[in-house]
C-alpha cells in the first residue's frame, strides 16, 4: 500500500510518500513551494498541478492529510484551509480515500508524545523510515509523520 502524506499550506505544502509492506519505506518527500508574488488563485493552481503530478507518479492507495486545528491567526487559517481544499479535491477526483490526522495524533504515533518538539518528530521519522538523514524541511517531515500515522492506524499489518 502506498500512502501520500500531506501537510497543507499555500506558501509550502509538505508531502511524503511511503510504502507500507512488512516494513515502512520512504519513496519520496519534499515541498511544493509557491511564490508570494503570485495571486492566491495562481498559488492554488500550482499546488493542484504539483499534487496531480505526485498522484500520477506514485499512484497512492490513500491520502493522509493534516487536519486543521485551532488557529490563533485567521490570516494563517484561511490560506491553509484553501490549500487543504485543493488537496481534498485532488484526492476526490481520483476516488482516493482520505484520512485526516491532527498534529497531536501524528506526534503521538511517531514520537509517543503528543507535544513532541519538531526535532523529536523529525528524528523519529528518520528512525521509523530508516532514512540516512533527518527529513527537511519541517513541512516535509510533518507530511511523512502524517503518512506514518496513517500507516500505523490502518488495519493491515506491516
Amino acid at each position: 500500500m502506498t500512502i501520500l502524506g500531506i501537510d497543507p499550506g499555500t506558501a509550502k505544502t509538505g508531502f511524503g510518500v511511503i510504502k507500507k509492506g512488512k516494513s515502512l519505506k520512504c519513496l519520496d518527500y519534499g515541498i511544493i513551494q509557491t511564490s508570494p508574488s503570485l495571486t492566491a488563485a495562481e498559488r492554488l493552481k500550482i499546488l493542484n498541478n504539483e499534487l496531480n503530478k505526485l498522484i500520477k507518479k506514485y499512484q497512492p492507495d490513500v491520502l493522509a492529510v493534516e487536519s486543521l486545528y485551532f488557529f490563533k491567526n485567521i490570516k494563517t487559517a484561511m490560506p491553509v484551509s484553501q490549500a487543504k481544499g485543493v488537496v481534498l479535491l485532488a484526492a476526490a477526483k481520483k476516488n482516493m480515500p482520505v484520512h485526516e490526522f491532527t498534529p497531536l495524533q501524528a506526534k503521538m504515533t511517531v514520537a509517543g508524545y503528543g507535544k513532541a518538539e519538531k526535532k523529536q518528530v523529525q528524528e523519529m521519522v528518520k528512525v521509523l523510515l530508516n532514512l540516512e538523514s533527518t527529513p527537511r524541511p519541517d513541512d516535509a517531515a510533518d507530511a511523512l509523520a502524517i503518512a506514518v500515522c496513517c500507516a500505523k492506524t490502518l488495519d493491515k499489518p506491516f
